[in-house]
């Protein structure tokens, strides 16, 4: 979403320090919980896939052990229809 003109990953304070330039009152973990609120408010999503496109872990053990799949396919759709939600050009 946001490229690094070097090619090399975005530090974790690059976005913090924007918002800070750009004096946007606002923190970057308020777009994950943007991202949460609309998944769970305008969509049908099933929570596990809203929580696998946030990289959050599963801290139950068992389940961890027998998930074998990332669900990349319904991320890849629920971050399509995210992107589209927030395209303010379309």
């Amino acid at each position: 979403m946001f490229p690094s003109p070097t090619g090399h990953v975005l530090s974790d304070s690059t976005l913090s320090k924007l918002l800070r330039e750009l004096r946007i009152g606002a923190v970057p973990h308020g777009f994950r919980s943007s991202f949460r609120d609309w998944a769970a408010e305008r969509t049908d999503v099933p929570r596990k896939v809203c929580e696998l496109a946030l990289a959050h872990v599963n801290s139950d053990r068992v389940e961890a052990a027998y998930r074998r799949t990332d669900l990349f396919e319904r991320r890849h759709d629920l971050m399509q229809a995210w992107s589209e939600y927030v395209d303010c050009s379309a």
